[in-house]
């Protein structure tokens, strides 16, 4: 019987493998969260600072330890929950997280496990998505931190210079910024509510944001997942040099 019941609930005409994206949306973010938490609880090695340079982990960024805040904890974890709810309510990775962890539905044309009467995000704890375009406003302020660390990252002491980690900081920035402004809300905010696109320059300027946004929104998965790699190699790279695992090699 219970054979027959979990034959029924992933019932299908499909013949591709469409368990596979699911399968590696699901071990994809589940080696990103335990990496981050590891990462943040660790509160060590997250600056590299050796032949003048100033390279600053994006997990802790800003660096409110060295702002004089002092907490019995690493203070990670007073900064990374804005990007981690940021993701955690983006609509790419909620479809990516629904399919992977919570079978709703595991796949397109497959039939879901799940019984009862589908809601969608109408109740609880579902409804707590719509705080993304909050979460969005937060997530760019620690974007512009990030790109702040960056720059710095291409000075040593007070002189410009070009490091590996300079390129590394400088790429993941870029990447954060790709996924941030390609966000949905994104493309609400500059050309939502917005019935005419001709007729004022205004209504112009919007509607030339707004197919900006859509060109950075059709690949929204891909920046996801890229940001989301390289982020915590940025990481890695910052606290390996800092450990002294190796120097950081300067180009210029």
């Amino acid at each position: 019987m219970a054979t027959e019941t979990a034959r029924r609930a992933f019932e299908t005409a499909r013949h591709d493998r469409w368990w596979l994206p699911p399968l590696a949306s699901g071990l994809g973010l589940a080696a990103f969260g335990v990496y981050a938490l590891v990462a943040a609880a660790l509160g060590d090695d997250y600056r590299y600072i050796e032949g003048g340079a100033d390279y600053l982990s994006p997990f802790y960024s800003p660096d409110l330890a060295g702002w004089g805040i002092d907490v019995p904890f690493s203070s990670a974890f007073l900064v990374i929950w804005v990007p981690l709810a940021f993701r955690a309510t983006c609509y790419y990775y909620r479809k990516a997280y629904y399919r992977a962890y919570f079978m709703a539905p595991p796949a397109c044309a497959v039939r879901s496990p799940r019984q009862g009467r589908y809601r969608g995000e109408a109740g609880f704890p579902y409804i707590l998505m719509n705080a993304h375009r909050y979460f969005l406003f937060l997530a760019t302020i620690v974007l512009g931190f990030l790109w702040y660390d960056a720059v710095r990252a291409f000075f040593f002491d007070g002189s410009f210079g070009v490091g590996v980690g300079s390129l590394v900081l400088l790429a993941n920035a870029v990447l954060l910024s790709l996924f941030t402004f390609g966000c949905n809300s994104v493309r609400h905010l500059v050309g939502g509510r917005l019935d005419c696109f001709t007729c004022s320059v205004r209504a112009r300027a919007r509607h030339t944001l707004w197919r900006g946004v859509g060109v950075l929104n059709g690949r929204h998965m891909e920046w996801a997942w890229i940001s989301l790699i390289w982020v915590a190699l940025a990481d890695l790279y910052v606290r390996l040099a800092a450990a002294g695992v190796f120097d950081d090699p300067r180009i210029v």
